[in-house]
Formats: structure tokens, sequence, C-alpha cells
């Protein structure tokens, strides 16, 4: 079993940058992981943002390219999103999700942390 907590959202004005943090704990497998971040606004649907593979590989939504930055830090089972230029239109709950791939798949989802984008 993984847990997984984020952490650091809040209220930014926009052009500003948060920081989000998810932390990891359990049994967390070395390889065949892939860490998300997603996002949900009022009224829209659960949408990935960022992703980052065991092996470092990221991913990035259209919509956040070249303003959010995915890492890792596999020592601390910790997993980052830096948001910077940040628009109203980010304005959502976001939620870190730990998968593992292999024989046997395994999901898990944080609690979410709130971002709020004022104009």
């Amino acid at each position: 079993q993984v847990h997984v907590v984020e952490s650091g959202g809040g209220l930014v004005q926009a052009g500003g940058s948060l920081r989000l943090s998810c932390a990891a704990s359990g049994s967390i497998a070395s390889i065949d992981v892939v860490m998300g971040w997603y996002r949900q606004a009022p009224g829209k649907q659960r949408e990935l943002v960022a992703q980052i593979t065991s092996g470092g590989s990221t991913t990035y939504a259209d919509s956040v390219k070249g303003r959010f930055t995915i890492s890792r830090d596999n020592a601390k089972n910790m997993v980052y999103l830096q948001m910077s230029s940040l628009k109203p239109e980010d304005t959502a709950v976001f939620y870190c999700n730990y998968r593992r791939w292999g024989l046997y798949e395994y999901s898990t989802w944080g609690q979410g942390t709130q971002v709020t984008v004022s104009s």
C-alpha cells in the first residue's frame, strides 16, 4: 500500500508562483512507477497536468507547458510541481497520483490541495 499526501496549495495572484509537494509513504516501488499531478476545477473534469516516470521522463499538458515543472526526489520519496506565471484558469484542486505499471497495476490518490489564482 502507498499513501500520498499533497501540500503547498494556497492563494496567489496572477503571475505568481507556487510549489506543490507530494509526499509518498509505504511500499513504494523504485521502477515502473509514474507519478502524476492532476487538477480539477469546478464544473470541469479532472485532467492530467504533468507526470514523471521512475526513469525521469516527463509529460505536460499543453496548457501548462513552459510554466510548470514536475520533479522528484527519489531519496525523499517526494514529487514536486513548480508552478510559475499562474493564471486564474489554473484555479483548481490539485491531486497527486501514484501509479505502478507491471504484472499488477496499482494506483492511489492524495486528498488534494486547493490552488486559487486571483486576477
